[in-house]
């Protein structure tokens, strides 16, 4: 169980390289006379939607002299347009984003790019979803920014006030969302729903895990990563290949690897830096973990060459981790509490104040934990009394935890507060045990299938990008383009 899960919704970039969750876009395909012709009834019914655009995206006022837009569409993919607004918009948002983060910039081109190539593929994903009636109504909308706000300690009003104060229009906001959660819904039913592992393959894995050495490590990585189109000829895997040598070149002569990421990088975290996080080696592509585990922290790997790109990675740092769950004995705690959530009407004041007086009339006797617990309680757990089951470390928020282990048993917490409100905790007993079998091959489980996901996500966005018409209007589209393909 994983007690008190968040669903958090970002509106970055998207995208996923052979690290990250969400599936990465594959180059610009140049567009033939062929496509064009074929694609003429897309291409016109995008340039009347774009007309037709009620925010103003293309409109030209009434009693207007001039035949000039006040927007311009930029790229038509399928039956929709990006326009310069939009792309525009874009690079406002992100480029506040880098700064914010400390990444350094890119050239302004670069970053053209990349943005123009992922709001492509995203919208070519939006229009797959339509075609199969994945949609979010406004309540489910609602509560999914009900719980990005909560997990910001906010209300929906102050994230609002928070959100135009910077400059974005909450109503933009709540349509970024909106695609995000599409996007995550329609990856789901197209990859995620598809993953299959066998008993076998988890047999495989937990006899790779225990044969390996006991001393197991992990190491925080970042990644340059020059994708190799589809069907690529030998000509222009050479240009790829000589694009990632320029990029190494670079490199050895003291340039900054998280500059040469959000230049060079195709994958979806080059905006970032190229920063992938800490990963267990048996967690990668056996040829990255072989290329890593030769590196001391700051030093980068050759060029790798995989199925569709050349990378180049950097061993950010490595740290030890914990002996082989198999092998370790465990803390198991069983747990009540009575959650009290704040809300626009009940402030975290309120709701400390609150459980103190239930803490003080539990202290005195005169109530029982499991009456108030089904008559006060917000969670879930309040129809059995507040009863959470046996709880494994890591399975509650880290301030839940801190104050549940700092617990005698019988012994009730005062009001702790979490992203999802105020709680008072009882620790009903506690016991010590080897961690179970289900739960090691659920583990094992887990580890598969985000490896599998992460190569099938990249390989069906790849194709989804591929099936699309997209046709460039302008010469900016025209060069990002001719960018994407050296």
């Amino acid at each position: 169980m994983k007690l008190l899960a968040v669903l958090l919704c970002t509106t970055a970039l998207g995208g996923c390289s052979l690290f990250s969750k969400k599936p990465t876009p594959a180059p610009a395909a140049a567009t033939t006379p062929a496509a064009t012709a074929s694609a003429a009834a897309p291409a016109a019914a995008a340039t009347a939607k774009a007309d037709a655009k009620a925010d103003g995206k293309g409109f030209i006022p009434p009693g207007s002299s001039s035949n000039v837009a006040i927007d311009s569409i930029v790229v038509v993919v399928n039956d929709d347009v990006i326009t310069q607004r939009e792309l525009a918009n874009r690079i406002k948002s992100v480029t506040a984003r880098m700064k914010a983060q400390n990444v350094q910039m890119p050239a302004a081109a670069d970053l053209q790019r990349q943005l123009l190539e992922r709001m492509i593929v995203e919208r070519a994903q939006l229009q797959m979803a339509k075609e199969m009636g994945v949609r979010v109504d406004d309540t489910q909308l609602d509560r999914a920014i009900a719980r990005i706000a909560e997990a910001q300690k906010l209300t929906v009003q102050d994230l609002r006030n928070q959100m135009e104060k910077d400059g974005t229009p909450f109503a933009s906001f709540r349509e970024d969302i909106r695609e995000e959660i599409i996007m995550q819904r329609l990856r789901e039913h197209e990859v995620d729903s598809k993953i299959q592992i066998s008993d076998a393959e988890v047999d495989s894995f937990l006899a790779a895990e225990k044969a390996a050495a006991a001393e197991q490590f992990e190491i925080n990585i970042s990644q340059i990563m020059v994708r190799i189109p589809d069907n690529a000829t030998a000509e222009v895997i050479a240009q790829r290949r000589a694009r990632a040598e320029e990029v190494m070149r670079q490199l050895r002569t003291g340039a900054d690897f998280a500059k040469m990421a959000a230049t060079y990088s195709d994958a979806s975290d080059a905006l970032q830096g190229g920063a992938v996080g800490w990963r267990l080696p048996e967690r990668l592509p056996p040829v990255f973990a072989e290329a890593l585990s030769k590196l001391k922290p700051g030093q980068v790997t050759p060029i790798i060459k995989s199925t569709g790109a050349f990378h180049i990675l950097k061993a950010v740092d490595r740290r030890s981790v914990a002996e082989a769950q198999a092998a370790a004995s465990v803390q198991q705690t069983h747990a009540r509490h009575i959650l009290i959530k704040v809300t626009p009407t009940m402030s975290a004041a309120d709701a400390k104040r609150k459980l103190a007086e239930l803490k003080e009339r539990l202290d005195n006797n005169a109530a029982k934990f499991e009456d108030l617990a089904r008559l006060v309680s917000n969670d879930g757990s309040a129809s059995k009394g507040g009863d959470l089951g046996w709880l494994y470390p890591g399975d509650t928020m880290p301030e839940f935890e801190a104050a549940m282990n700092n617990l005698k048993i019988g012994e009730v917490s005062q009001p702790v507060e979490t992203s999802f409100g105020v709680h008072l905790i009882e620790v009903l007993e506690r016991k010590s045990d080897d961690v179970s079998k289900e739960r090691e091959r659920n583990n094992a489980r887990q580890a598969i299938r985000e490896r599998k996901m992460e190569e099938a996500a990249e390989s069906w966005q790849r194709e989804v990008r591929d099936r699309a018409y997209v046709e460039f209007r302008t010469e900016e589209g025209a060069a990002a383009a001719a960018a994407a393909k050296q």
